[in-house]
């Protein structure tokens, strides 16, 4: 077969290796810099049997107007794995807390498997880090190959929707933010996706058609205690974990895709924070909360300031706030940043990006590690938040 594949830099020259493995003649275009692959004249004459592009790709473009209708690199993916599974196979997608809700999981998953996240690809029980690339679709292929080589589960992380390969997929959130030149909204791609999912856990605020499980159907709390009933198996467990807004959501749809699964969630009470996810740490005199991750934004920025003036005693406290990697598909705009400041009202703030720099700010950094001395220096007590959004 004759395949076009788009977008060489978000996981198209992946693809594009795992489809020639397969014996297909394939094109591929970097469609946003121009710089591997062929150029966009000569794939305009060309003729192909099939066309995979990203979800994020201007549905107004040239090769898609020539070409389309185009298959998703996500369920481009699921054809490529074509029947080589790893069991379980849980995909995790949304805007905010795919990573958290990933590592909760794959805590309470027994025996060998590999755990797939932006933080890195991890196989366990050892927790030894193989490598760390992106969480495109095709990046899950390499991923599952090694899964499905040791004769473990898969819980992956995922941009922008699912395969829908797997035996559970799980939606985080449901904010929504424009994608392929605004002409598409990132929620409705990704519900799409997940409609042909086999199973679909569900956060709150959000229905879909099919076999989907709703997460605080099945989990609720009351303080730090955890509740779960559902799919034969009930308990509790207790973290101080649950008192954060952004944990109580990762560990609810990381308990009730337990359940799914007939795993007994109450381990999660042994839980620990993850670095960039409301992880506190105490230097010297100074409470540290590190919250800076892909999915920072105003809410989570006011809620990591709660959290640290609660652990500090204090009302004293830095901010440092901004970000530094435009990568991140949905962006932390400058008003959205005044916005979150006001909101929490610190002592002293740091300016994280490199708008800021220009900005005649007092307090500015170029990145979120300059931005952390720089509040350690005009820092003497109570606590300093770091609310970047980052990739970690």
């Amino acid at each position: 077969m004759r395949v076009l594949v788009l977008d060489t830099i978000h996981g198209g020259a992946e693809l594009a290796v795992a489809l020639r493995g397969a014996g297909h003649q394939v094109d591929e275009v970097d469609v946003y810099r121009g710089k591997a692959g062929i150029p966009v004249e000569e794939a305009l004459v060309r003729t192909y049997d099939l066309v995979a592009a990203p979800v994020h790709l201007d549905p107004d473009h040239p090769l898609l107007r020539r070409h389309g209708p185009a298959v998703s690199h996500h369920e481009m993916v699921k054809w490529v794995l074509d029947g080589r599974l790893p069991h379980p196979f849980i995909e995790i997608t949304g805007a905010r807390g795919k990573t958290t809700t990933a590592h909760a999981l794959a805590a309470l998953m027994p025996g060998p498997g590999i755990l797939h996240t932006s933080t890195g690809t991890y196989r366990y029980p050892e927790r030894v880090r193989l490598w760390k690339r992106s969480i495109t679709p095709a990046s899950l292929i390499v991923a599952a190959r090694e899964a499905e080589r040791i004769g473990g589960w898969l819980v992956a992380e995922e941009s922008l929707g699912v395969t829908a390969a797997g035996d559970v997929a799980v939606l985080t959130s449901t904010e929504d933010y424009p994608v392929a030149a605004g002409r598409k909204h990132a929620i409705a791609e990704k519900c799409r996706l997940l409609s042909r999912a086999r199973t679909v856990v569900l956060p709150p605020g959000i229905d879909l058609p099919g076999k989907t499980v709703a997460a605080d159907g099945m989990v609720s709390f009351d303080g730090p205690v955890c509740r779960y009933e559902g799919c034969g198996i009930a308990g509790t467990s207790a973290t101080p974990l649950c008192t954060l807004a952004g944990y109580r959501t990762a560990l609810s749809l990381a308990a009730a895709t337990a359940c799914v699964l007939g795993i007994d969630p109450s381990p999660l009470a042994g839980f620990a924070a993850l670095p960039g996810r409301m992880a506190a740490r105490r230097e010297g005199g100074l409470l540290i909360v590190d919250d800076a991750n892909s999915g920072t934004n105003m809410a989570t920025t006011a809620e990591a300031a709660r959290y640290a003036r609660e652990l500090s005693g204090s009302e004293t406290l830095t901010l440092v706030i901004g970000e530094e990697a435009r990568a991140v598909c949905e962006g932390f705009s400058m008003e959205d940043i005044r916005r979150a400041v006001s909101a929490v009202g610190p002592t002293a703030t740091v300016y994280v990006g490199e708008a800021w720099c220009t900005a005649g700010e007092e307090h500015t950094a170029a990145s979120l590690d300059e931005g952390l001395a720089l509040a350690r220096s005009i820092t003497c007590a109570g606590a300093i938040v770091l609310a970047v959004k980052t990739w970690r």
